[in-house]
């Protein structure tokens, strides 16, 4: 098991900023603690190198990140304060999901404890996303040949906006967005399948949904691999979220697709999304139930 993590993921924000960087740290550290995970298992990546990211982002915006030129306008609207620091936080973050698809072709599934950057579009950042990882690592192997066919299960309670408009045009790319309806953003970008979902949505409608279109789609695409945002704003505790899920089933939502990835045999890649319960414990503990998970199904 591979599982991508570095001390710059917890890179510190201003006091009382509302981010959740403290989660970073956490994950990590309670995974070994109870001995779910060994040191071994987890890698740090290098930062991304900038001509990776330009297959998916514009010029113009990769030389904004790089010069510190991005207005505060726009550092508004991705909702972080912007510093060489954190840029560097996201090209590492960004090269961990690269580094993890090659972990999951050769060992079924690898895992970032940060990533699932999908609000980043082409030419801007935005929802405390500024590089999106998903859109680079997918682009990358689809330039290396090594998949033909991705399919990006983001289950994220906030739809995948930017994932979804980076690859609008692009057919080896499917991406599947199940959302809650009344949730950021306001205007919504077309997913090749979206699911809004009804505020206060609960466990057994949620999971009985997932499961019959997960299985549906895999039978229809036929992907070679498997990307999944798995935020854990999709809980009931969550100050954001709007629906209703148990933190056991949010558990069973990351076993339905853990379990469909090895059964199918599929690659899966992971990283964590979201998460904004106001007790980081439930953070924390929501996030480490995919690990456990994952070292439990693929072992």
């Amino acid at each position: 098991m591979k599982v991508a993590f570095d001390p710059v993921y917890c890179h510190p924000l201003p006091e009382g900023h509302r981010f959740p960087m403290e989660k970073y740290e956490l994950i990590p550290g309670q995974l070994l603690y109870e001995c779910s995970y060994d040191q071994s298992d987890f890698f740090s990546p290098k930062p991304l190198k900038w001509e990776l990211a330009a297959q998916v982002h514009t010029a113009e915006y990769i030389e904004a990140l790089q010069k510190q030129t991005v207005t505060a306008k726009e550092a508004r609207k991705i909702g972080l304060p912007m510093s060489a620091e954190l840029v560097k936080r996201e090209l590492i973050i960004t090269q961990g999901t690269v580094d993890c698809c090659d972990f999951a072709i050769q060992n079924g599934v690898a895992l970032n404890v940060a990533g699932g950057t999908h609000h980043a579009y082409a030419g801007s950042g935005e929802g405390f996303c500024i590089l999106n990882d998903f859109a680079v690592a997918g682009a990358q192997l689809l330039t290396e040949g090594k998949v033909s066919k991705i399919l990006i299960i983001d289950l994220d309670v906030h739809q995948g906006n930017g994932t979804a408009k980076i690859f609008e045009n692009e057919k080896r790319v499917f991406t599947f967005s199940m959302h809650g309806k009344d949730n950021y953003p306001l205007r919504k970008e077309v997913s090749d399948l979206d699911i809004p979902l009804e505020t206060g949505l609960s466990d057994k409608e949620y999971l009985s949904i997932l499961r019959s279109t997960l299985d549906r789609l895999i039978a229809e695409q036929k992907p070679d691999i498997l990307f999944y945002v798995s935020g854990v704003d999709i809980l009931e505790t969550d100050k954001l979220g709007k629906l209703s899920l148990s933190l056991e089933g949010c558990k069973e939502r990351d076993r339905i697709v853990l379990e469909t990835s090895r059964k199918k045999d599929i690659p899966l890649v992971i990283a964590m999304g979201g998460g904004y319960s106001k007790q980081l414990r439930v953070i924390v503990e929501a996030h480490c139930n995919t690990f456990r998970l994952a070292k439990e199904i693929f072992n």
